[in-house]
């Protein structure tokens, strides 16, 4: 959105509106506030961020020599040492994560932050891949999940008969 066309769309909003939008995005920074306190204590904050409803959310992680863990908590809520989204990997090896799970809603642009923030993690690493499979129990929403990993620049390639498949990112392609 263009400075210009959020100008008119905020001359275009009464005051009750602007002043409950005011309201609702001072309640998401005094949780992301306190969230980030919580979080803190049990985890590593590598961000915060927006989603795609412009919602703020934190993302941390927590990882060793075997597992990588991004997480995010959005700031609608208070934290209750439960992640709202994560994206679960090990490493395979020096220049290898494998993406086991993604958990958490659809739609909310939360795998796309967490995705950008595992593919930094990586980087910082001197990780230049990424890989995953496509389970069977991913099949029921194959269309979506290709999408997806297309859109993070993943090749992605499908067994059809087998109804399997592997995602590979690479730093440098």
């Amino acid at each position: 959105m263009s400075f210009t066309s959020f100008l008119a769309e905020e001359e275009t909003k009464d005051k009750e509106e602007l002043k409950q939008e005011l309201d609702e995005l001072e309640l998401q920074m005094f949780r992301m506030k306190t969230n980030m306190k919580e979080i803190a204590k049990k985890w590593q904050i590598i961000g915060i961020d927006q989603s795609k409803d412009d919602n703020w959310v934190v993302v941390y992680t927590n990882y060793d020599n075997h597992s990588c863990k991004i997480m995010l908590t959005d700031c609608e809520t208070a934290y209750r040492g439960k992640w709202d989204f994560s994206i679960q990997a090990t490493y395979k090896d020096d220049a290898t994560i494998f993406i086991g799970d993604i958990k958490g809603p659809e739609n909310k642009g939360y795998g796309s932050i967490c995705m950008d923030y595992l593919k930094e993690v990586a980087k910082v690493q001197n990780i230049h891949t990424i890989t995953g499979d496509i389970a069977k129990r991913d099949w029921d929403h194959l269309e979506r999940l290709v999408h997806f990993y297309e859109k993070h620049n993943f090749q992605v390639e499908l067994d059809t008969k087998n109804k399997s498949g592997e995602i590979v990112w690479q730093l440098y392609d």
